[in-house]
């Protein structure tokens, strides 16, 4: 396909030229597993349109994973980082297998100074969660979230098992595991939102193991390739209409049942703080995938875009990750409001959305330089919040006594 933005239009060397520089990568996301045991038909690795996975290896070899730790050691110490974080990921991560899994932790530990703290974690569908998995992240210190959709019905819509089968009572004897013994590794939840559940029924469901924290994820879908159920003509706001209500119940709580990324962001944005996350607010993104193969790649979440739509053309064999930071589209989720749309510059709630998810924003022909396809939902769910707000700030200080 042709060349798209920022891949053309951004011009890196005259933002370096002006002063712009990039901000050191302190997530890695580590790919140490390309294959998974489920096959949810939303997945964007599988089933995206980006492919790439059936031509690269199922698992990361140890010298691939030996020379990520190497360079992450590298870019750690070049930058004076005094905290990083690595994701184990997939695929599914667990099927790499618990002497793998050991080890790779160990390289990544000893690749780092003492100077700096290194947080491991690990994003699992939780199926494979045995006693004898949890042991071993527990004598690795390695944090566990989850993916739940729900209650059984829910979550078996769509996470099922490659002859159909669904997934739900696996994750949750998983779970249950987690939640008890090995409390102190549990991160939170990962919830794909589907409009076809009742979103306080799904709520509930997944406060059943007492999360930390729930993150809420919009399914992934372009302009090229909307969302479910995400009208074509950019009306209507059934994402917000789906959440609204949970937030609500969220916010109300006489005790917060759990901590909910996307409304906690949305808040502390709108309060006067600082994004965390890379799908709100404008704050620089300073994550890079590693791929089983040891190639360096942006967010995976595009693959949901193109096919060939996360690579970089760098390897951790021959490039560092300081080569990553200049890439275009790596210097995109630095920018903050230079990598905007101008539909999105003007918007009255621009610093809060931030243009919302990146990959939402690709249209084919055009890149990403677009409103997230999520727009309306995005302004109706931040509006809404915004109200909210404002009515308990405004009671507060016409109290007696202010």
């Amino acid at each position: 396909m042709s060349p798209e933005w920022p891949s053309t239009g951004l011009d890196v060397a005259r933002l370096i030229g002006e002063g712009w520089r990039p901000v050191p990568f302190s997530e890695v996301v580590l790919k140490i597993h390309g294959r998974c045991n489920l096959a949810c038909d939303y997945c964007y690795v599988y089933e995206g349109a980006d492919q790439t996975w059936r031509s690269r290896p199922r698992a990361m070899a140890p010298d691939v994973i030996a020379k990520s730790a190497a360079r992450l050691g590298e870019h750690v110490r070049k930058h004076a980082l005094t905290d990083v974080s690595v994701v184990l990921h997939g695929g599914e991560p667990l099927l790499a297998g618990r002497t793998a899994i050991a080890a790779a932790v160990d390289r990544f530990r000893a690749a780092l100074p003492a100077s700096c703290d290194l947080e491991v974690t690990m994003q699992t569908n939780g199926v494979l969660l045995t006693d004898e998995m949890l042991a071993m992240l527990d004598d690795n210190d390695v944090g566990v979230a989850v993916s739940l959709d729900g209650d059984r019905e829910g979550h078996d819509r769509h996470r099922r098992r490659a002859d159909g089968r669904g997934s739900h009572a696996d994750v949750m004897r998983g779970l249950n595991r987690l939640a008890a013994s090995h409390r102190r590794l549990y991160r939170g939840l990962l919830c794909t939102v589907d409009l076809d559940n009742d979103p306080i029924r799904t709520y509930e469901a997944l406060l059943g193991t007492r999360p930390p924290r729930i993150d809420f994820l919009l399914p992934h879908g372009t302009w090229s390739a909307p969302p479910p159920r995400r009208p074509a003509d950019g009306q209507g706001t059934p994402y917000a209409d789906w959440l609204v209500p949970i937030f609500d119940r969220w916010y109300h709580a006489p005790h917060k049942e759990a901590g909910v990324r996307l409304f906690e962001e949305i808040l502390n944005l709108l309060l006067g703080g600082q994004s965390r996350s890379e799908n709100i607010g404008l704050s620089p993104v300073a994550m890079v995938v590693v791929d089983t193969d040891g190639t360096l790649q942006q967010v995976d979440t595009l693959k949901a875009a193109y096919a060939g739509a996360p690579e970089t053309g760098l390897t951790v064999f021959g490039n560092s990750f300081d080569d990553a930071l200049t890439h275009p589209g790596v210097v995109a989720r630095q920018i903050g409001v230079a990598a905007l749309s101008q539909t999105c510059r003007t918007c009255a709630v621009r610093d809060i959305c931030g243009g919302g998810a990146y990959a939402h924003r690709y249209r084919e022909g055009e890149g990403y330089l677009n409103p997230s396809v999520y727009c309306p939902d995005l302004m109706a769910l931040i509006s809404h919040i915004g109200r909210t707000v404002q009515h308990d700030l405004t009671l507060a200080t016409a109290a007696p006594g202010r």
